[in-house]
């Protein structure tokens, strides 16, 4: 499960809920959720204006994965 899923186990939402009012599709969501897929940047905001958290805190993981610095 991504942090997309836990934050909406943890705050008690409706996958339902949180689709709608995101306005994606509800199998976008469980595609995000499962970690199947990752969202465009549009359906990130989206995502992280409903849920109430940045971008930063919801997906950054992957950004700090791919920008590792390399050892000297």
């Amino acid at each position: 499960m991504t942090k997309v899923g836990r934050v909406i186990e943890e705050e008690g939402y409706r996958k339902g809920w949180v689709a709608k009012k995101a306005k994606i599709a509800p199998g976008t969501l469980s595609k995000i959720i499962s970690g199947e897929s990752e969202p465009s940047l549009r359906v990130a905001l989206k995502l992280s204006r409903v849920l109430n958290k940045t971008v930063e805190e919801l997906w950054g993981h992957l950004i700090d994965e791919d920008i590792k610095k390399p050892s000297e």
